[in-house]
């Protein structure tokens, strides 16, 4: 993962922020419209989200999509 594209993906997800699911293509995935709270950005560019249904699925880079909600 390019440092540049990391630290952007940091910066537009910090810890702490809200976000809806928008598409996530795996089976266990919450449903679409989740909400859920950042938790951290891993080395591969990964959001890891605490959903607010329990799940804690990351959000892969450039597969999954989600929001930014505030």
């Amino acid at each position: 993962m390019d440092k540049r594209i990391l630290e952007t993906i940091k910066k537009q997800y910090p810890i702490g922020s809200r976000v809806e699911l928008v598409q996530m293509d795996d089976v266990q995935a919450p449903p679409v419209g989740t909400l859920g709270t950042v938790v951290g950005v891993d080395d591969i560019g990964s959001i890891m989200v605490s959903w607010d249904n329990g799940s804690s699925l990351n959000v892969l880079y450039q597969k999954d999509k989600v929001k930014n909600i505030y």
